[in-house]
Protein backbone atom coordinates (compact mmCIF):
# COMPACT_ATOMS: atom_id res chain seq x y z
CA UNK A 1 0.00 0.00 0.00
CA UNK A 2 1.46 3.62 -0.78
CA UNK A 3 2.48 5.17 2.15
CA UNK A 4 0.87 8.76 2.15
CA UNK A 5 2.65 12.04 1.36
CA UNK A 6 3.92 14.48 4.14
CA UNK A 7 4.80 18.07 4.40
CA UNK A 8 6.27 18.06 7.43
CA UNK A 9 7.21 21.97 9.18
CA UNK A 10 9.69 21.96 12.06
CA UNK A 11 12.73 20.33 12.08
CA UNK A 12 14.13 20.98 16.18
CA UNK A 13 15.42 18.84 18.14
CA UNK A 14 12.29 16.66 18.41
CA UNK A 15 10.75 17.85 14.96
CA UNK A 16 13.90 16.30 13.49
CA UNK A 17 13.77 12.92 14.90
CA UNK A 18 9.84 12.23 14.19
CA UNK A 19 10.36 13.10 10.35
CA UNK A 20 13.96 10.87 10.27
CA UNK A 21 11.31 8.30 11.49
CA UNK A 22 8.63 8.90 8.77
CA UNK A 23 11.38 9.03 6.01
CA UNK A 24 12.55 5.40 6.93
CA UNK A 25 9.24 4.15 7.65
CA UNK A 26 9.02 5.23 3.47
CA UNK A 27 6.78 7.94 3.55
CA UNK A 28 7.49 10.70 0.53
CA UNK A 29 8.47 13.97 2.62
CA UNK A 30 8.96 17.61 2.24
CA UNK A 31 10.48 19.15 5.41
CA UNK A 32 10.45 22.99 5.98
CA UNK A 33 12.13 24.83 8.58
CA UNK A 34 12.58 28.62 9.26
CA UNK A 35 16.07 27.90 10.24
CA UNK A 36 16.90 26.25 6.77
CA UNK A 37 20.17 24.24 7.38
CA UNK A 38 18.40 22.48 10.50
CA UNK A 39 16.32 20.32 8.39
CA UNK A 40 19.04 19.70 5.75
CA UNK A 41 20.56 16.19 7.30
CA UNK A 42 17.10 14.75 6.75
CA UNK A 43 17.75 14.80 2.92
CA UNK A 44 20.15 11.55 4.06
CA UNK A 45 17.19 9.71 4.72
CA UNK A 46 15.42 10.54 1.63
CA UNK A 47 13.42 13.65 2.02
CA UNK A 48 13.14 16.78 0.16
CA UNK A 49 13.53 20.08 1.37
CA UNK A 50 11.15 23.28 0.51
CA UNK A 51 12.14 26.71 0.43
CA UNK A 52 8.78 27.88 2.36
CA UNK A 53 5.79 26.10 4.07
CA UNK A 54 3.50 26.60 1.90
CA UNK A 55 5.72 24.71 -0.97
CA UNK A 56 6.62 21.86 1.52
CA UNK A 57 2.80 21.22 1.93
CA UNK A 58 1.36 21.82 -1.73
CA UNK A 59 -0.39 18.90 -2.99
CA UNK A 60 0.32 17.16 0.19
CA UNK A 61 -2.03 14.34 1.78
CA UNK A 62 -1.02 15.35 5.03
CA UNK A 63 1.10 18.20 6.90
CA UNK A 64 2.55 17.60 10.28
CA UNK A 65 3.47 20.93 12.10
CA UNK A 66 6.11 20.90 15.18
CA UNK A 67 6.89 24.26 15.72
CA UNK A 68 7.91 25.75 18.89
CA UNK A 69 4.81 27.61 20.02
CA UNK A 70 0.96 29.00 19.32
CA UNK A 71 2.24 32.28 17.65
CA UNK A 72 4.78 30.49 15.16
CA UNK A 73 2.12 27.75 14.37
CA UNK A 74 -0.78 30.62 13.73
CA UNK A 75 2.07 32.33 11.65
CA UNK A 76 3.11 29.63 9.67
CA UNK A 77 -0.43 28.05 8.96
CA UNK A 78 -2.35 31.88 8.07
CA UNK A 79 0.30 33.93 7.05
CA UNK A 80 3.05 31.83 5.34
CA UNK A 81 0.11 30.04 3.26
CA UNK A 82 -0.22 26.67 4.19
CA UNK A 83 -4.16 26.73 4.45
CA UNK A 84 -4.21 27.54 1.36
CA UNK A 85 -1.80 25.17 -0.40
CA UNK A 86 -2.94 22.00 1.11
CA UNK A 87 -5.36 20.33 -0.77
CA UNK A 88 -9.22 20.03 0.34
CA UNK A 89 -9.69 16.98 2.61
CA UNK A 90 -6.03 17.07 3.61
CA UNK A 91 -5.10 15.97 6.81
CA UNK A 92 -3.72 18.69 8.96
CA UNK A 93 -1.77 17.66 12.38
CA UNK A 94 -0.37 20.23 14.84
CA UNK A 95 1.81 18.34 17.31
CA UNK A 96 2.89 21.44 18.76
CA UNK A 97 2.61 22.11 22.42
CA UNK A 98 -0.08 25.48 21.69
CA UNK A 99 -2.56 26.70 24.05
CA UNK A 100 -6.24 24.79 23.52
CA UNK A 101 -8.21 27.74 22.35
CA UNK A 102 -5.31 28.46 19.94
CA UNK A 103 -6.17 24.63 18.47
CA UNK A 104 -9.66 25.18 18.55
CA UNK A 105 -9.56 28.09 16.35
CA UNK A 106 -7.06 26.22 13.87
CA UNK A 107 -9.77 23.75 13.58
CA UNK A 108 -12.58 26.18 12.90
CA UNK A 109 -10.30 27.96 10.04
CA UNK A 110 -8.81 24.74 8.82
CA UNK A 111 -12.27 23.80 7.98
CA UNK A 112 -12.83 26.57 6.21
CA UNK A 113 -10.96 25.50 3.76
CA UNK A 114 -12.29 21.52 3.63
CA UNK A 115 -9.27 20.70 5.55
CA UNK A 116 -9.85 18.05 8.26
CA UNK A 117 -7.63 18.70 11.88
CA UNK A 118 -5.91 17.42 14.63
CA UNK A 119 -4.31 18.22 17.25
CA UNK A 120 -1.65 16.09 18.51
CA UNK A 121 0.94 17.24 20.68
CA UNK A 122 3.44 14.97 22.62
CA UNK A 123 5.49 13.35 25.67
CA UNK A 124 8.82 11.37 25.54
CA UNK A 125 11.05 13.82 24.71
CA UNK A 126 14.47 13.62 22.55
CA UNK A 127 14.76 10.14 23.22
CA UNK A 128 10.85 9.00 22.99
CA UNK A 129 11.24 10.88 19.54
CA UNK A 130 14.56 8.60 18.42
CA UNK A 131 12.93 5.66 19.27
CA UNK A 132 9.33 6.26 18.25
CA UNK A 133 8.45 5.95 22.24
CA UNK A 134 6.32 9.11 22.60
CA UNK A 135 3.02 9.24 24.19
CA UNK A 136 0.71 11.32 21.19
CA UNK A 137 -2.53 12.62 22.66
CA UNK A 138 -5.08 13.49 20.05
CA UNK A 139 -8.13 15.72 19.57
CA UNK A 140 -10.17 16.07 16.88
CA UNK A 141 -12.70 13.88 14.97
CA UNK A 142 -12.45 9.80 15.35
CA UNK A 143 -12.46 9.03 11.88
CA UNK A 144 -9.83 11.45 11.13
CA UNK A 145 -7.40 10.35 14.28
CA UNK A 146 -8.28 6.84 12.75
CA UNK A 147 -6.78 7.84 9.50
CA UNK A 148 -3.74 9.17 10.78
CA UNK A 149 -2.88 6.14 12.99
CA UNK A 150 -0.49 4.68 10.98
CA UNK A 151 1.07 8.02 10.52
CA UNK A 152 1.44 8.39 14.00
CA UNK A 153 2.59 4.86 15.26
CA UNK A 154 5.91 5.72 13.33
CA UNK A 155 6.06 8.18 15.99
CA UNK A 156 4.65 6.79 19.09
CA UNK A 157 1.64 5.31 20.74
CA UNK A 158 -1.25 7.57 19.70
CA UNK A 159 -4.75 8.19 22.05
CA UNK A 160 -7.58 9.79 21.06
CA UNK A 161 -8.64 11.87 24.12
CA UNK A 162 -11.53 13.97 22.54
CA UNK A 163 -12.33 16.63 20.06
CA UNK A 164 -9.70 19.59 18.52
CA UNK A 165 -8.38 20.90 21.63
CA UNK A 166 -8.66 17.97 24.03
CA UNK A 167 -5.05 16.59 22.79
CA UNK A 168 -3.34 20.29 24.08
CA UNK A 169 -5.58 20.06 27.00
CA UNK A 170 -4.05 16.54 28.04
CA UNK A 171 -0.58 17.99 27.42
CA UNK A 172 -1.12 21.02 29.67
CA UNK A 173 -1.88 17.99 32.06
CA UNK A 174 1.07 16.48 31.35
CA UNK A 175 3.18 19.36 31.45
CA UNK A 176 1.74 19.97 34.81
CA UNK A 177 2.83 16.57 36.41
CA UNK A 178 6.08 16.88 34.54
CA UNK A 179 6.98 20.02 35.82
CA UNK A 180 5.80 20.00 39.21
CA UNK A 181 7.71 16.36 39.36
CA UNK A 182 10.76 17.95 38.37
CA UNK A 183 10.88 20.28 41.21
CA UNK A 184 9.97 17.52 43.99
CA UNK A 185 12.64 15.31 42.68
CA UNK A 186 15.08 18.24 43.03
CA UNK A 187 14.11 19.09 46.18
CA UNK A 188 14.32 15.58 47.60
CA UNK A 189 18.06 14.82 45.94
CA UNK A 190 19.18 18.40 47.19
CA UNK A 191 18.27 17.50 50.65
CA UNK A 192 19.53 14.04 50.66
CA UNK A 193 22.71 15.58 49.62
CA UNK A 194 23.01 18.25 52.15
CA UNK A 195 21.95 15.96 54.88
CA UNK A 196 24.88 13.92 54.17
CA UNK A 197 23.36 11.03 51.87
CA UNK A 198 24.43 9.60 48.97
CA UNK A 199 22.13 11.34 46.19
CA UNK A 200 22.95 8.60 43.27
CA UNK A 201 22.10 5.90 46.35
CA UNK A 202 19.31 7.57 47.22
CA UNK A 203 17.61 7.56 43.70
CA UNK A 204 19.03 3.67 43.36
CA UNK A 205 17.02 3.10 46.88
CA UNK A 206 13.77 4.89 45.79
CA UNK A 207 13.42 2.56 41.92
CA UNK A 208 10.71 0.44 42.56
CA UNK A 209 9.02 1.98 45.42
CA UNK A 210 5.98 4.70 45.74
CA UNK A 211 8.46 7.50 44.54
CA UNK A 212 9.38 6.09 42.01
CA UNK A 213 8.61 7.74 38.57
CA UNK A 214 10.02 8.37 35.13
CA UNK A 215 11.11 11.92 36.10
CA UNK A 216 13.27 9.99 38.97
CA UNK A 217 14.90 7.59 36.62
CA UNK A 218 15.73 10.34 33.87
CA UNK A 219 15.75 13.44 35.25
CA UNK A 220 16.84 12.18 39.02
CA UNK A 221 20.13 10.56 36.70
CA UNK A 222 20.66 14.30 34.60
CA UNK A 223 20.56 15.99 38.47
CA UNK A 224 22.58 13.78 39.72
CA UNK A 225 25.51 13.82 36.40
CA UNK A 226 25.08 17.33 35.66
CA UNK A 227 23.81 16.52 32.68
CA UNK A 228 21.17 19.51 31.40
CA UNK A 229 21.83 19.64 27.21
CA UNK A 230 18.13 19.63 26.69
CA UNK A 231 15.71 17.03 25.67
CA UNK A 232 12.76 19.38 26.48
CA UNK A 233 14.49 22.83 27.09
CA UNK A 234 13.57 25.00 29.97
CA UNK A 235 12.11 27.87 27.99
CA UNK A 236 9.39 25.59 26.70
CA UNK A 237 8.51 24.30 30.13
CA UNK A 238 7.95 28.39 31.47
CA UNK A 239 6.04 28.12 28.15
CA UNK A 240 3.85 25.32 28.77
CA UNK A 241 3.47 26.05 32.42
CA UNK A 242 1.99 29.54 31.67
CA UNK A 243 -0.54 28.22 29.40
CA UNK A 244 -1.61 25.82 32.00
CA UNK A 245 -1.81 28.12 34.44
CA UNK A 246 -3.75 30.76 32.35
CA UNK A 247 -5.81 27.77 31.73
CA UNK A 248 -6.96 27.32 35.18
CA UNK A 249 -7.62 30.38 35.92
CA UNK A 250 -9.48 31.06 33.20
CA UNK A 251 -11.86 28.32 34.46
CA UNK A 252 -11.89 29.97 38.02
CA UNK A 253 -9.56 27.16 39.24
CA UNK A 254 -6.63 27.91 41.96
CA UNK A 255 -3.60 25.52 41.47
CA UNK A 256 -1.06 26.66 44.00
CA UNK A 257 1.38 24.32 43.53
CA UNK A 258 1.57 24.61 39.65
CA UNK A 259 1.86 28.39 40.11
CA UNK A 260 4.79 28.25 42.98
CA UNK A 261 7.02 25.49 39.95
CA UNK A 262 5.96 28.24 37.05
CA UNK A 263 7.67 30.98 38.85
CA UNK A 264 10.91 28.57 39.68
CA UNK A 265 11.14 28.09 36.18
CA UNK A 266 10.83 31.25 35.41
CA UNK A 267 13.85 32.66 37.76
CA UNK A 268 16.06 29.56 36.07
CA UNK A 269 15.32 31.27 32.44
CA UNK A 270 16.15 34.80 34.13
CA UNK A 271 19.07 33.41 35.32
CA UNK A 272 20.32 31.72 32.02
CA UNK A 273 19.24 28.52 32.32
CA UNK A 274 16.04 28.93 29.54
CA UNK A 275 18.77 26.82 26.80
CA UNK A 276 19.24 24.04 29.34
CA UNK A 277 17.10 20.87 29.95
CA UNK A 278 14.24 21.75 32.35
CA UNK A 279 15.52 18.85 34.90
CA UNK A 280 18.22 21.97 35.54
CA UNK A 281 15.38 23.34 37.53
CA UNK A 282 17.88 21.79 40.12
CA UNK A 283 20.17 24.44 39.26
CA UNK A 284 17.41 27.19 40.59
CA UNK A 285 17.39 25.32 43.83
CA UNK A 286 21.07 25.76 44.02
CA UNK A 287 21.20 29.40 43.51
CA UNK A 288 17.96 30.06 46.25
CA UNK A 289 20.71 27.59 48.75
CA UNK A 290 24.21 30.07 47.44
CA UNK A 291 25.24 26.56 46.87
CA UNK A 292 26.13 27.66 43.45
CA UNK A 293 28.01 25.70 40.57
CA UNK A 294 26.44 24.35 37.70
CA UNK A 295 27.81 20.41 38.13
CA UNK A 296 26.16 17.65 39.69
CA UNK A 297 24.82 16.79 42.66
Amino acid sequence: MDKAAIGFLGTGIMGFQMARRLCEAGHPLVASNRTAHRAAPLACFGAELAASAAEAVRGREVAICMLSNGPVCDEVLYDQGVLEALPEGALLIVMSSIPVETAQEQARRAAEYGLRYIDAPVSGGEGGATDGSLAIMAGGEAADIEAAREILAVMGRVTRVGPAGSGELAKLANQVIVANSIATVAEALLLAKQGGADPAAVREALLGGFADSTILRVHGARMIEGAFDPGGPAKYQVKDQTTATALARKLDLELPVSELVQRLFEDLVEHGGGERDHSALYLELLRRNRLGGLGGL
